[in-house]
């Protein structure tokens, strides 16, 4: 009985469970070896891709820096001024472009009040909107091919892009408001303007000439055209004609012009509200306005 219990003593507990236990922890630290090698691996991937990013990016500076015919002392300021809000996690150019666009307002102020002495405020303040309104910077933007250097991660950007080009074709200084450019454009160009008045140390002296390069060819006096909507409506309004419009365009993007009773004219657009009522009034001044005022002169005479 004691030979056979201590027999028992000296058996191994469970060879086969022991031997498993072993394979377990042999597999978990080889499964484990792996993981951080892939890790170090990816690592690996994404430090050889920031690398490629970084010389990509050198090699914008210098050619928005020449476009621009700034130096900049700190290029930080360039790549945060185009680097869009849906790019990573990196600071965005949003303060940028809130800094450019007061910037650009005070500047074309202080221009067109002594350019042009002679016009009241109530001529200056439409002056100074088409100068830094989203679709004249957005062609400013087009022009310099700026979009080609913003970090975003907005795929229907490029589309947008190419719509808004084929569309300002037809319009050699601005439509007035009857195509919708991205906003993104006309964002970049404000907030680089913004960085290169900050990094200027705020020099309006050394940010105007920037600017007014930029904004070649301006709008002036002689060439600044009303927004369809108030030429329709001054003339009608002049007149004692009555306007109605039908406005479906939550809907279908359509909206009716009708005067004293007749359809005027009307446009479908479901991007902007906005762009769509000035095409309906557009359509409304052409297609009806000016067929009226040709009858009453064929009568005159």
């Amino acid at each position: 009985m004691e030979e056979q219990q201590l027999k028992r003593e000296e058996s191994p507990a469970d060879d086969s469970s022991l031997g498993l236990q072993s394979s377990g922890e042999d597999e978990t630290v080889a499964g484990g070896e792996k993981q951080v090698a892939a890790a170090a691996e990816s690592r690996g991937g994404e430090k050889d891709g920031d690398e490629d990013e970084e010389e990509a990016w050198k090699k914008n500076l210098e050619e928005v820096e020449e476009i621009v015919g700034y130096k900049f002392n700190d290029p930080n300021l360039l790549r945060q001024a185009f680097t869009h809000s849906s790019y990573r996690s990196e600071c965005s150019y949003e303060r940028l472009e809130y800094m450019g666009d007061s910037v650009l307002n005070q500047l074309i102020t202080k221009e067109h009040y002594f350019l042009y002495p002679e016009l009241p405020p109530g001529k200056l303040t439409p002056l100074r909107a088409f100068n830094v309104d989203t679709e004249k910077l957005a062609r400013v933007a087009i022009k310099y091919n700026l979009h080609k250097y913003l970090r975003h991660r907005k795929p229907l950007l490029e589309g947008q892009v190419n719509t808004f080009k084929k569309a300002a074709s037809e319009y050699p200084f601005h439509s007035a408001g009857l195509i919708d450019p991205p906003k993104a454009l006309a964002d970049i160009v404000e907030s680089l303007v913004g960085a290169v008045y900050i990094d200027s140390g705020c020099s309006t002296d050394t940010t105007w000439p920037i600017v007014k390069s930029l904004l070649q060819p301006m709008i002036t006096p002689t060439n600044l055209e009303q927004h369809p909507v108030s030429k329709f409506y001054e003339i009608c309004q002049k007149r004692g004609w009555k306007v109605e419009t039908v406005d479906a365009w939550e809907e279908t993007g359509e909206i009716h012009v009708y005067v004293n009773g007749e359809f005027a004219g009307k446009s479908k657009f479901k991007g902007k509200k906005y762009t769509a009522l000035n095409r309906a009034a557009h359509n409304a001044y052409y297609n009806y306005v000016m067929d009226k005022l040709s009858v009453e002169n064929d009568n005159k005479e």
